[in-house]
């Protein structure tokens, strides 16, 4: 009996390590292409887009006006975007004061069709009523700070034909504490070697839910119809069904706000895994369907995606198994270790230290604090096996948990004013 144990735990610890090898080779093989930052030409595009800017915010009086004056000053035609604010369910003076500021307040009451996913859906449908005012919308959420370049960006991917595309998320508060500074981290990683290698490999990238843009011929003919926790993630897997990509910009940047406690990371991160598990049980077996039908890439990548948080919880357990194995040399695990020699791991374990430090040298993003951050950051990521446990087990919860931003922060802190762009009547219109 103690052997058949044995055997099959030894099975099972094998397939865990099988499946976190070949899918840590995915991910490292296309990071690669993000290693070395491609010369984006950019020639002078003249601006001809317009812009309807959504701003979604729930009770957000102490930061809203700070996006307002960002999107105010960008370096792009005033006569060329509107920007909304979709006052949700709000209990404060939010939409008080994005109307003070020059934006187009609608407040929007609905108690059963909560979170932002159902309060973009009911401002597109506002929009489209507009005719053909607008060409695009861009998303953002009410604590960012958006680069005064941003508009210009998304105006010059949009002539190249792109139709949705993902800004560079940042942070405005990197050093607040261990917890802003690991969600930095994370975030720039997923810049440099997630976003930007599938851009260049004909892929598609991932919306984050802020500082996006979408034609709106692509949202009339597919419709929103993501209102789940995470939004931008279910959009992002129906456009791949829908045979269209997410393009990204890499510098058009939006500046977001992380969560500065562990407790309220704890509950934005477990939002984001019981959507993550909606999302794997809508998409993962269509997607997959289609990638082997159709041999498509593109369907394939976003399906391994989904499957990414099963991946966290088998790291998770290979981690704990490691350290069992360190005290117990005759644990019945399998380690990859019967395959490759020790010095291969000892090499293997100080380039996952050296990595992630690298790219962000490599993102200009270096600072001595950084360094402190990485050694915080593993605990961060290993934080991330509880959470997707429990947001697969809550799963079901759709009930929108609200994180409250405090950090009043300018853009004019955050970077230096840029040249302003010619006016469209100085400029010749985009073809």
């Amino acid at each position: 009996m103690n052997e058949m144990l044995h055997m099959l735990i030894m099975l099972a610890t094998q397939i865990i390590q099988v499946i976190i090898f070949a899918a840590g080779c995915y991910f490292f093989g296309v990071s690669v292409y993000g290693w070395r930052k491609r010369k984006e030409n950019h020639e002078y595009v003249a601006p001809c887009k317009r812009f309807a800017v959504v701003i979604a915010a729930h009770d957000e009086e102490l930061v809203i006006a700070h996006i307002i004056d960002s999107l105010l000053e960008q370096n792009y035609p005033r006569e060329l975007y509107d920007i909304f604010v979709i006052a949700d369910n709000c209990t404060d003076s939010t939409a008080a004061i994005a109307a003070s500021r020059g934006a187009l307040v609608y407040e929007r009451r609905d108690d059963v069709n909560r979170g932002k996913g159902h309060a973009l859906e009911w401002m597109f449908r506002k929009i489209y009523r507009m005719g053909d005012k607008y060409d695009a919308v861009c998303v953002f959420d009410a604590d960012n700070l958006v680069s005064s370049n941003f508009l210009c960006e998304m105006n010059r991917q949009l002539c190249k034909g792109h139709k949705v595309i993902q800004g560079y998320i940042d942070s405005k508060n990197p050093f607040d504490s261990w917890i802003t500074c690991s969600y930095s981290i994370a975030f720039w990683l997923s810049n440099r070697i997630f976003q930007l290698p599938r851009y260049y490999l004909g892929l598609s990238c991932g919306l984050c839910g802020t500082g996006f843009c979408v034609d709106l011929s692509v949202l009339k003919s597919i419709g929103w119809g993501a209102t789940c926790l995470t939004e931008d993630l279910e959009f992002t897997m129906k456009l791949a069904l829908n045979d269209m990509k997410v393009s990204w910009a890499h510098d058009a940047v939006v500046y977001d706000e992380k969560p500065i406690t562990l407790k309220q990371s704890w509950r934005q991160r477990l939002r984001w895994m019981q959507g993550h598990a909606d999302c794997a049980s809508k998409y993962l077996g269509p997607l997959f369907r289609k990638a082997f039908s159709e041999c498509d890439l593109a369907a394939f990548d976003c399906a391994i995606y989904l499957f990414q948080p099963i991946r966290f919880i088998f790291m998770g357990l290979m981690t704990v198994m490691l350290w069992i194995q360190s005290f117990w040399p005759e644990a019945p695990f399998y380690t990859l270790q019967y395959v490759f020699p020790t010095t291969v791991w000892y090499v293997f374990v100080i380039l996952q230290f050296l990595y992630g430090p690298l790219v962000i040298l490599a993102e200009s993003k270096f600072d001595f604090r950084i360094l402190l951050g990485f050694l915080a950051y593993p605990f961060y990521c290993l934080t991330w096996v509880p959470i997707t446990i429990q947001g697969f087990l809550t799963r079901k919860n759709k009930s929108w948990n609200h994180t409250k931003h405090t950090r009043v922060i300018t853009i004019k802190e955050l970077e230096k004013p840029q040249n302003t762009m010619k006016t469209s009547s100085e400029a010749p219109r985009c073809q």
